[in-house]
């Protein structure tokens, strides 16, 4: 339960209003990338309970957290009817649910996933999956075994991307994970160790070699920070709008909740020393010197192309809040501009329920529309589990967006 910041406080930003009538919109059309759009852009959301109901489970898989979208073709390209998605979670309870309450002998496990085919949000089109031992019982799939590892320690999972120049190996972030004390929040993460899966399928992803990395630790100033908190493969063969060749690694301060950002050639992505740093004006070396892009952002989060040359930002405000938030760049680093928010989740004053790391899924959106994610929680959460199953499952929203004429 990757929830790492307990604040509600909220900014809002909007780019004209509606109600006053003074906005006309037009579709975003595709721009030369040497000369991204900068008309401002106007955002409407809306739940989209096909794809929350998608989530909402009785049976075996019954609910998770921290959902990351990869395409297995390794192709963000929208639209394509017979994509094949792998969907990522991290802590996930298995059991059976009757009216809304778990039976008793539910269990927590820290990561499993799903499989799906198609763009249509059909239960008949995907299939949750959980590792179990011998003996049937449901186990994690990923589980610390390197030299950073330590005792009771596990991995709650980042984003991941499938590498089209390494034999379309899969690579998964994970984060070394151990409680401090009883409470939801009462944890700390340390470590951060990529994943490299061969054989992305539901047979072979049990089969995975595990990497150490740098990419969790301690800055001077800016506070423990972690990388993986969303990537974006921005290469011609994942089809992306303005490809540069880099794969773009977001990462997080929790100091400030900032926004970090490294980038590697997909060829390298295994040579950590060859991986860059944004430090607020160039790309260099030394890890050290990474720079905030901005604040306030929360632990999982996505940077998505537009038609027009620009990166959508999406996240959730300061890390816990009802607001998710959109801000707009012109660069995989920005600057990005005011937020936007674009959505008020209900759950918090309909159900007291905390919504968190909000999210993009490129891939499954359309043109001119974000398919976004966000979860829920609540701070007595051990207890609360048991009585509703329904207050921990993805929920997604449909955000359109067109230019202010």
């Amino acid at each position: 339960m990757k929830v790492w910041n307990c604040k509600v406080t909220v900014w809002i930003f909007l780019a004209c209003s509606l109600a006053a009538g003074s906005c006309r919109q037009k579709p975003v059309t595709k721009r030369p990338c040497s000369e991204p759009g900068d008309v401002p852009f106007q955002f409407h959301a809306e739940p989209a309970p096909d794809w929350t109901a998608l989530m909402e489970r009785t049976s075996g898989w019954f609910g998770a957290d921290g959902i990351f979208s990869i395409p297995l073709d390794g192709s963000e390209e929208q639209e394509i009817p017979d994509k094949k998605t792998l969907f990522i979670f991290s802590d996930t309870y298995i059991g059976e649910v009757v009216n809304g309450v778990p039976l008793p002998g539910n269990v927590m496990v820290n990561n499993s996933v799903a499989w799906m085919k198609g763009l249509i949000p059909d239960t008949s089109h995907i299939v949750f999956s959980y590792n179990k031992d011998r003996s049937g019982k449901p186990v994690s799939y990923f589980i610390p075994v390197n030299n950073n590892s330590k005792p009771e320690e596990y991995f709650w999972l980042g984003d991941g991307f499938i590498n089209q120049d390494k034999n379309n190996t899969l690579y998964l972030f994970a984060y070394h994970v151990h409680k401090t004390g009883p409470g939801v929040f009462d944890f700390e993460a340390t470590n951060v160790t990529i994943l490299r899966i061969k054989n992305p399928t539901p047979d072979g992803i049990k089969d995975y070699q595990q990497i150490p990395t740098h990419l969790g630790f301690v800055h001077p100033i800016l506070g423990r920070i972690y990388f993986g908190s969303g990537i974006l493969v921005n290469t011609e063969k994942a089809k992306a709008p303005c490809p540069d060749g880099f794969v773009y690694i977001y990462g997080i301060a929790e100091g400030k909740k900032s926004l970090l950002a490294a980038r590697v050639k997909p060829k390298e992505f295994e040579v950590l020393n060859n991986w860059t740093f944004w430090n607020g004006s160039d790309w260099v070396k030394d890890i050290d010197s990474v720079a905030p892009i901005t604040d306030g952002v929360s632990n999982e989060l996505s940077v998505t192309p537009t038609e027009d040359g620009r990166y959508f930002l999406t996240y959730t405000l300061l890390g816990i809040s009802d607001k998710i938030g959109i801000s707009v760049g012109k660069s995989p680093v920005g600057p990005f501009g005011e937020t936007t928010e674009v959505y008020t989740c209900p759950e918090y004053k309909e159900k007291g329920l905390l919504p968190y790391n909000a999210k993009a899924h490129y891939h499954l959106s359309k043109p001119g529309e974000l398919l976004v994610s966000y979860n829920t929680i609540t701070l007595n959460f051990w207890e609360d589990i048991q009585k509703d199953a329904t207050i921990y499952h993805p929920r997604f929203i449909k955000v359109n967006y067109q230019l202010v004429k």
